[in-house]
């Protein structure tokens, strides 16, 4: 072997090693939908948070399976009525252009979250700290009112409205994110373009190209830069689940966070130990347009709710087991019990559908006046699957059904400015108490995608959260859900499971009830 063939092959094997060793430092994560922002305060969507939670980082974190554990606060106190909350922020922490994080920051940020100029669709999750509710609605406008006060540069003091016992679980959500005010300052909507922005979190990201992907790196400024194992993620925008499976088994991807549900059987078999399919807190639902009619007649909801064959839709459409949802709070929430269910749940379907028949008749409907309604639902073959049983479950209605689908940041955008009559959606727990499922029916949140509005289930569920016994506080929640759904007032259909499929070589992937997975507990096998 002459000295150029040496040298080639020398080259050849080192250049084979550094693929290996560039493939080992970043993991290749599926992530569905497109990113729409990298501003915590403009997302909303699970696939938005995956990368937030990587590059922000709040006073509360999770731990590899969830829990909340101190982020940038190292530690706090809770006065005895329960209502301040005094943090003390992590000696050296920065941002990662190398200024400190200050408990300004996280007043600007709160601030900012609740300018009712910013019209954040998220605000409504911390209206528990004092005056939040008043400053988002305009009510004060001096924003120094804001329970949220920096005592100093390293102390935050937050005061709630009342007693709140799930408020750590809702500081860990990215609306409790501290922003960086010099940043935003100098650059205005711009500091979020990369070149400009600035984070706190493990991650950073360097590279966002819309409708592809966005690629993080380690950011060597966070204070436990040291024992990340992996150096940065890349997620990918996909919303064709055969496409990303294909990808997955290419090698392509490490994660895939979610699956076709029809190869659910093949992949256990093909893939074992791969999927990872478990019990989380999430409800996947239909809304109805309640100001539109004949969505506004409770008799059109109802009916069309009853003839939805819950049952076999987890085992047989979809193949994964949900379980059906008769409630609009998932069983198993924290701080809660058994909750509400339909009036109609143990009716045989058969007399469900009788029903639903019945409804519609007084609502006006039959053979020579149909119901017609447009069914929408973003872009995903799971998602068409479903919507293509319920159509035809609701065809021995007379009810005449319309398919429409979008991408998935067209979809919720739509709904969101009420262009929807029926719309698939989904709620995933920001943190584990009914108020994050019941919330989502109050007048006005932006999230009420049917725009359905109740004075009285308002009202209880503010009394609920005021009560600090936890369980009279449960009983009178449950109070309000029963209104919603006696209601109908949106058409809960099942329990979600969480999908992913991970590779075996890595390692600390750990399922868990709200499905977070943060880079910073993954590693790959040496």
């Amino acid at each position: 072997m002459n000295f150029f063939t040496k040298r080639f092959l020398a080259s050849a094997v080192l250049g084979s090693l550094l693929a290996v060793s560039a493939h080992a430092a970043t993991i290749n994560i599926h992530n569905g939908g497109d990113t729409t922002s990298l501003d915590p305060q403009k997302i909303s969507g699970d696939w938005e948070d995956r990368i937030a939670g990587d590059i922000f980082e709040g006073l509360v974190t999770e731990d590899a399976k969830a829990d909340p554990i101190p982020g940038q606060a190292e530690s706090w106190t809770v006065s005895d009525d329960g209502l301040v909350y005094t943090f003390k922020l992590r000696d050296g922490i920065k941002w990662s252009d190398g200024q400190p994080v200050t408990a300004g920051d996280f007043v600007f940020a709160f601030q900012r979250l609740l300018d009712p100029k910013n019209a954040a669709d998220y605000a409504y999750l911390q209206f528990t700290i004092k005056n939040a509710e008043k400053i988002n609605k305009g009510e004060i406008t001096d924003f120094n009112q804001l329970g949220v006060k920096a005592i100093d540069d390293k102390t935050l003091e937050i005061t709630l409205e009342n007693p709140t016992p799930y408020f750590i679980n809702a500081l860990t959500h990215y609306t409790a994110y501290p922003l960086p005010k010099h940043v935003i300052d100098a650059k205005g909507a711009d500091w979020v373009k990369i070149g400009n922005i600035v984070t706190n979190g493990p991650y950073k990201p360097v590279e966002w190209v819309p409708g592809s992907h966005v690629t993080t790196v380690k950011n060597d400024q966070w204070y436990g830069a040291k024992d990340l194992k992996i150096e940065g993620a890349k997620f990918f925008t996909l919303e064709d689940q055969e496409a990303a499976l294909k990808r997955y088994r290419a090698g392509e991807f490490d994660v895939l966070t979610d699956f076709p549900k029809d190869q659910y059987e093949w992949i256990k078999t093909n893939l074992p130990g791969q999927a990872h399919v478990v019990p989380f807190l999430g409800t996947y639902y239909y809304v109805v347009n309640s100001t539109k009619p004949p969505f506004s007649d409770k008799r059109v909801r109802q009916a069309l709710s009853m003839a939805v064959n819950r049952e076999v839709i987890g085992p047989s459409i979809l193949g994964t087991g949900e379980l059906p949802s008769y409630s609009w709070v998932p069983p198993g929430t924290a701080n809660y019990g058994e909750p509400a269910y339909t009036s109609w749940k143990d009716l045989p379907y058969n007399e469900k559908v009788a029903e639903a028949k019945k409804l519609l008749t007084e609502a006006g409907f039959g053979p020579d006046h149909p119901l017609k309604a447009q069914l929408r639902y973003n872009t995903n073959d799971n998602h068409k699957r479903i919507a293509v049983a319920i159509a035809s479950m609701w065809k021995p209605l007379g009810v005449e059904v319309e398919l429409y689908n979008t991408e998935t940041k067209v979809h919720y955008d739509e709904m969101q400015r009420g262009q929807v009559e029926i719309g698939r959606a989904g709620w995933l727990a920001d943190y584990d108490d009914p108020d994050n499922f019941l919330s989502l029916l109050v007048t006005g949140v932006p999230n009420n995608y049917g725009r359905w509005s109740n004075a009285e289930y308002d009202k209880i569920v503010k009394e609920g959260n005021n009560t600090r016994d936890l369980k009279a506080r449960a009983e009178i929640l449950k109070k309000a859900e029963q209104i919603a759904l006696d209601e109908s007032a949106a058409i809960p259909i099942y329990y979600y499971v969480s999908e992913n499929i991970v590779s075996p070589k890595v390692q600390g992937f750990e399922d868990n009830v709200t499905d977070k997975h943060r880079t910073r507990w993954l590693s790959f096998k040496e």
